[in-house]
């Protein structure tokens, strides 16, 4: 296995990673700007008022986009193992 073969792995594992967590990490994003945009807009200075909305989005984001992540791992993962072979030899 060459170097260029492990940087090229890894940073296919780092995209992957990226576009796993971009769904959520972005909704929470959303979220938590219109709260903190109501907050100052209403003077409410409650640290706990976005937990619950960022709670719901995420769950209604893991939801959307749940099967089109798993999908994206599940072919990643079936990738890297079916590429063993040509690694080793």
């Amino acid at each position: 296995m060459t170097p260029e073969t492990v940087m090229t792995i890894g940073r296919h594992a780092l995209e992957i990673t990226v576009l796993l967590a971009a769904p959520l990490l972005l909704v929470a994003l959303g979220i938590g700007l219109l709260v903190g945009i109501f907050q100052a807009a209403t003077q409410i200075n409650e640290m706990t008022l976005s937990f619950i909305p960022k709670l719901i989005g995420m769950a209604a984001a893991l939801l959307i986009a749940g099967p089109w992540m798993l999908s994206q791992l599940v072919g990643y993962t079936r990738q890297l193992i079916l590429s063993i072979p040509g690694l080793i030899g």
